[in-house]
């Protein structure tokens, strides 16, 4: 693929992506449709980081401004997620190899679960290349992680019922709320995609700490992983 010059960074809450805005030099700020987004330069990259909101819809907005206004040559979307494979615990981070919307559904006319209409995709592949430097980048960290599939949807899922549904229907190792919409946007652009997901919370229910704890630890990781892919990619 063509060379990374020029990389984008999303997440959806402030302890996801502030302490990579800070890592920026020369930094500016610019508004659209009420998101910051911060230019500025890390490892000789020209990064371009923004906190979205949660959501698919704050998560496409984002995406489809962040394409448009600064032609990035990838898009990584950080941040947390929800164990859906239980080898994965507090922290391990899984490396997005495709992504699905499990929440969209027009099963009732014969289609796949999951089929998102007109373009006939269920799952969204990322970007082999950007999925191999992640890898590279967590194993230079000794990070523990793995390929796997992230399931996203409007909910924030922690029943057990739903998340045996999940991956009944697509093979799920962890849920999110953004990176399905994002991968959906890259995609319709042809933008290469990256999904960088820290675990916060565990498949079997192996919390010894309040979520707020865990997703602060975890987001962590986040950032210091597309901290790396950035420098070496």
């Amino acid at each position: 693929m063509t060379k990374i010059n020029t990389i984008g960074v999303i997440a959806a809450m402030q302890i996801e992506i502030d302490a990579l805005k800070e890592r920026l030099e020369n930094s500016e700020t610019v508004t659209y449709s009420g998101i910051d987004y911060v230019c500025g330069s890390l490892h000789g990259k020209r990064v371009i980081a923004a906190k979205c909101g949660i959501g698919k819809v704050f998560a496409a907005v984002c995406a489809q401004t962040m394409i448009i206004k600064f032609a990035p040559d990838c898009i990584i979307n950080t941040g947390v997620a929800g164990a859906l494979n239980p080898d994965l615990h507090i922290t391990d981070i899984v490396i997005g190899e495709r992504t699905v919307q499990h929440d969209m559904d027009t099963s009732a006319i014969g289609d796949p679960v999951g089929l998102v209409s007109g373009i006939n995709v269920v799952f969204f592949d990322s970007d082999k290349y950007v999925v191999e430097t992640i890898e590279k980048a967590a194993k230079e960290l000794q990070l523990v992680n793995m390929r796997g599939t992230v399931a996203c949807g409007d909910r924030f899922v922690s029943d057990s019922e739903t998340k045996k549904k999940i991956v009944e229907n697509f093979s799920a190792d962890a849920c999110d709320m953004e990176s399905a919409a994002m991968s959906h946007v890259c995609y319709i652009n042809s933008v290469p995609f990256g999904a960088i997901r820290a675990i916060s919370d565990g498949a079997d229910g192996d919390a010894q700490m309040d979520y707020p704890t865990f997703a602060s630890l975890a987001a962590e990781r986040g950032i210091a992983l597309t901290d790396k892919f950035i420098e070496i990619v």
